[in-house]
């Protein structure tokens, strides 16, 4: 079936496309997100995307101004995808940002590992890697309360679901105060970052990676992998010189 084979990320000739992490969720929704930038102005990038769409017979839509942003998007509708390029202007460049949106697949709705939801919260985003062990899964929120308040309720959350404090952290950041916190358990490891944004509110960005390493790098399970292979080589060379 053409849904099951590899589908790439809209691309624009003659530019380096840099994909932004594996296959993402965004909002329960699967993309695919790469960016690039050229000396083309907004306006040749826009119309290459629109004609080749439309050529090749999919519904396309062009929005903005074709000044300073642009969306294109495109429905294909017999793959149950859509692609689309986002355009902005930035030092004198076009800078496009491609996704590939899966209209038919949807991630299981399992509650991200580690990040917290508070009472209070107004607004919240959540974006997650699709590979495992290797995955990441980030959560942004909005919560009624001050900074110190807001902070006390993620710890206890954080502490009733197994984690234990690992780092922590406050800085001075533009005039007001940054806290960053650090907590794992066995094989996890969640990082959170609190500000205030308004009075009585505060920004709660969390990232969950499958590691409980201070760095926080997911490659626990490659890096055992790695080891056992080399053991078991190890213990047969020792073998075969014994026989």
């Amino acid at each position: 079936m053409p849904s099951a084979a590899e589908q790439e990320v809209p691309t624009y000739p003659g530019t380096i496309h840099t994909r932004i992490g594996s296959d993402l969720v965004i909002g329960g929704e699967y993309y695919r997100l790469a960016y690039f930038t050229t000396d083309d102005p907004m306006t040749k990038v826009a119309a290459y995307f629109a004609q080749k769409w439309r050529d090749e017979g999919y519904p396309t839509v062009v929005e903005g101004d074709l000044k300073e942003e642009a969306v294109v998007s495109a429905l294909f509708t017999r793959e149950g995808l859509q692609r689309g390029v986002v355009l902005r202007i930035h030092q004198g460049k076009t800078v496009g940002f491609t996704a590939l949106r899966d209209l038919w697949t949807r991630p299981p709705k399992s509650a991200p590992k580690g990040l917290v939801k508070l009472e209070g919260t107004v607004y919240t985003q959540d974006l997650a890697t699709r590979d495992d062990p290797g995955g990441s899964q980030n959560r942004t929120s909005l919560v009624s309360g001050d900074l110190s308040d807001v902070q006390q309720r993620v710890s206890a959350e954080l502490t009733r679901q197994g984690f234990e404090p690992v780092r922590h952290t406050a800085t001075k950041l533009g005039g007001t105060t940054q806290v960053t916190m650090e907590h794992a358990r066995k094989g996890e490891q969640v990082m959170t970052t609190l500000s205030a944004v308004d009075e009585g509110m505060t920004a709660v960005v969390q990232t969950w990676v499958g590691s409980d390493r201070l760095d926080a790098v997911p490659n626990d399970e490659a890096v055992r992998k790695s080891r056992e292979e080399w053991e078991r080589e190890k213990k047969g060379k020792a073998e075969g010189k014994g026989r």
